[in-house]
């Protein structure tokens, strides 16, 4: 089974690789596109655009200024799933997996990007800021959403039918989920949720649901998950699945407040 990741804000750049392997992200060229028309954008439309602080849009101006299409390991560079830093990837915790696990989830993970579009865990990176809802103008495009069209469900496309697998996992947000086009999708969507007790009800909380979306990640890689069925077990940080509140499509996974 294939599953899926949104990436994350923040960033780890300086930490010290566990691997030097990697590959490259599949639709590079595209990338080049929206990053020669990011350095374009001025500090003060970037702060608009992003709604961030004046401090962080002059980082990611100076970021893009110096972006470059890697193809390999540089100073400037390393693997997405070493560079995401967040609650989600604090989850999957991609430094404590062993090299096996790494070579099982580079066939098995794709990461949502609004720069890179669908990247491997192994796929060379530079630091950026780019959300898949931002709405940026670029040629007859005015989002991301339309810019990457089909061409992020086609990458996924082409590793379902490498990988021979049913089913997608969808881990994303669902800002990032949005620039996948089901209807195109030759497998099925498969969108766990996690809930937490509070006050006597089962609820999503945003923080932990998000590490929880890592933890299945990982969960998954450990396991080698390759039937549906097989989900079911996971149990990590109190999780449970509920049988009640679940249906096929979406798996309900909850946790007493004693276990938070």
């Amino acid at each position: 089974m294939i599953h899926l990741l949104s990436p994350a804000k923040s960033l780890d750049f300086k930490s010290e690789l566990p691997t030097e392997k990697f590959s490259s992200p599949s639709l590079l060229q595209e990338s080049k596109l929206l990053a020669d028309r990011m350095k374009e954008v001025k500090q003060a439309e970037l702060q608009s655009l992003m709604s961030i602080s004046e401090k962080l849009s002059q980082l990611n101006v100076e970021r893009f200024q110096n972006w470059q299409a890697k193809e390999e390991l540089s100073a400037q560079s390393r693997q997405a799933v070493f560079a995401f830093t967040g609650d989600v990837y604090k989850g999957l915790d991609a430094y404590t997996l062993n090299l096996e696990d790494l070579q099982y989830a580079q066939n098995k993970l794709g990461i949502l990007s609004g720069l890179y579009g669908i990247l491997k865990p192994m796929d060379v990176i530079e630091a950026y800021r780019l959300e898949m809802g931002t709405k940026l103008k670029i040629k007859q495009a005015d989002s991301l959403y339309a810019f990457w069209g089909e061409k992020i469900t086609a990458q996924l496309n082409q590793w379902i039918e490498e990988q021979n697998t049913e089913y997608v996992i969808n881990l994303a947000s669902n800002e990032y989920f949005k620039s996948v086009k089901p209807k195109l999708l030759k497998a099925k969507i498969i969108s766990p949720e996690f809930k937490d007790a509070k006050n006597g009800k089962y609820k999503i909380i945003s923080f932990y649901a998000k590490k929880a979306r890592g933890l299945m990640s990982r969960f998954m890689i450990q396991n080698k998950i390759e039937n549906i069925s097989d989900l079911q077990a996971f149990d990590l940080e109190g999780y449970r699945y509920n049988h009640e509140l679940s249906s096929e499509a979406k798996p309900i996974f909850t946790r007493e407040e004693n276990q938070q």
